[in-house]
């Protein structure tokens, strides 16, 4: 990533005040689908099946299906592991949580047209957790290579700034709060304004690091799905969708001196970083369902971006320990920033999706109760590079900002790619049981400027149940995953990060009655 870090060290600094980085733009577009017990069980193939509720928010088509009405709720239940190893050393950490999936009603109708011809139509109000933030990571290692204090003289650097007021004073989520506490400080022999800055992490002897970080929130989707059929081979619907954002970090990075030297003047430093990012957004989805023959279905989709309107809200602590030379001193970014924690509007565009799908359903008849099953694949497109932040018409859009924006859409295109994620699944029906399987795979979203690999596989199964208007599925969903996390980044030196493995599972219970 030392080209993301070279476009971000052009930055003015304003860009002290801002939270914003390229790894947003994934975190709220990359992740594994939700719906129906029944559609995870399946992989979360959904694009050309139809008839279930989680239609809604993946082929709003598939509603055109129904021909009369369900209730449907799908609470969950999250559980999920990781596994960072960062300089040789393997640490783990676990975060559960609740959840839910697809929840709402569905109303069909299907009658006989002009000509004999089939009709149907089809309305849906439903709700999804379509993003789930929950999880914790740890990693630790020991580093003689470089410290996180080098990141705040790069900014002092990049800036050209030499007068040790505005450096106490003009960096008050990060810089200041180092400066002051004497995790970096000034080199003898400078004058007024014509200051050289250093750090006093005893980078040669080595320094035990640690990063611990906290991830709470989701994304909550209400949405409107309508579908219409025509003769039962043609099946069109769309979806406007209201997601709801709310995600929290919070983050505590330390390094201590890794000797027993107590005359160095240095036994640690830590940086507490707190994120909360709260907004509305709107969307909407697109798509066909073709039936070129009573067992054969084909489906296509379409969504587009998400727009949302967030507010960062966030604040800073610093605390170093300089032994003899300073002793222990804390600082927060209101003491810097007229007491008061950092804000931010701004709006977002996520990636849009294209998806196409092929449904095979054994004894396709018109009484379900006589289907035999399915095999179903979907094959989806994700462009994370299109992901973009743009200044927020009612809060701070002068030219500062909108300079600081555009270099970071700029680091998001150098950052990531387009990838491609592969979902697929079956049924067997016996009777009024039904039973599951099936795999999903989220491609690497990343360019690999500097070494970043991720992935995402999951295996699913579930059961289920339907008879007299009622229907209970079961589904657990193991997913198995890899990603990288950089606890800081250098223009001018070497730096690491941690890389991670995940393990995750899902249980997920669906409860529906026939209305």
């Amino acid at each position: 990533m030392r080209k993301i870090i070279f476009l971000f060290s052009l930055l003015i600094p304003a860009t002290a005040l801002f939270a914003q980085e390229p790894g947003d733009a994934l975190r709220y577009s990359w992740g594994p689908s939700s719906g129906t017990a029944r559609q995870q069980a399946i992989g979360g193939a959904m694009t050309s099946l139809g008839g279930d509720i989680s239609a809604t928010f993946v082929n709003p088509a598939g509603l055109a299906f129904y021909k009369t009405g369900d209730f449907v709720i799908t609470p969950g239940f999250n559980m999920l592991r990781n596994k960072a190893t960062y300089y040789g050393r393997a640490e783990k950490d676990k975060r559960n949580g609740m959840a839910f999936g697809t929840t709402g009603v569905v109303w069909g109708e299907g009658y006989t047209g002009p000509n004999k011809r089939n009709r149907g139509s089809a309305v849906s109000l439903a709700v999804n957790q379509s993003g789930y933030f929950g999880s914790n990571i740890l990693y630790r290692g020991s580093n003689s290579q470089n410290s996180y204090s080098q990141k705040f003289l790069e900014e002092i650097a990049n800036n050209n700034d030499r007068d040790a007021n505005h450096v106490a004073s003009g960096y008050p989520f990060g810089t200041s709060l180092a400066f002051n506490t004497y995790w970096i400080d000034t080199i003898a022999g400078g004058s007024s304004n014509n200051y050289s800055f250093k750090t006093r992490a005893p980078i040669g002897t080595g320094l035990l690091q640690e990063n611990r970080i906290s991830n709470r929130g989701g994304i909550t989707e209400l949405a409107l799905g309508l579908a219409a059929n025509s003769n039962d081979k043609f099946f069109f619907g769309g979806t406007f969708g209201v997601p709801f954002l709310h995600y929290k970090k919070e983050a505590t990075f330390t390094e201590a001196d890794a000797t027993t030297n107590t005359n160095n003047n240095f036994d640690f430093a830590s940086i507490t970083e707190n994120l909360t990012t709260d907004g509305v957004g709107i969307n909407l989805k697109m798509g066909l369902i073709y039936k070129p023959a009573e067992f054969f279905r084909l489906g296509f989709a379409f969504h587009t971006p998400t727009y949302f309107n967030l507010t960062d809200k966030y604040s800073a602590t610093v605390t170093t320990n300089t032994e003899n030379y300073k002793g222990n001193l804390t600082q927060t970014s209101a003491t810097v920033n007229n007491g008061s924690d950092g804000s931010f509007k701004y709006t977002m565009l996520t990636p849009y999706r294209l998806m196409a799908s092929a449904s095979y359903v054994l004894r396709e008849i018109q009484d379900v109760r006589k289907q035999k099953g399915f095999l179903t694949a979907d094959i989806e497109y994700v462009n994370y590079k299109s992901a973009s932040f743009h200044p927020d018409a009612n809060g701070n859009a002068d030219q500062s900002t909108k300079d600081y924006l555009k270099s970071l859409n700029t680091a998001i295109d150098n950052a990531y790619k387009g990838a491609f994620n592969i979902k697929a699944g079956g049924e067997l029906k016996f009777t009024t049981v039904m039973v599951r399987l099936g795999t999903a795979y989220y491609g690497n979203p990343y360019k690999n400027l500097h070494g970043e690999k991720g992935s995402r596989f999951s295996l699913s199964g579930g059961l289920g149940y339907r008879n007299k208007g009622v229907f209970v599925d079961v589904a657990y969903v193991y997913t198995m995953g890899k990603d990288v996390h950089f606890p800081y980044r250098l223009q001018t030196g070497a730096f690491s990060g941690a890389t991670i493995k995940n393990t995750g599972g899902n249980a997920i219970l669906t409860v529906g009655f026939k209305i």
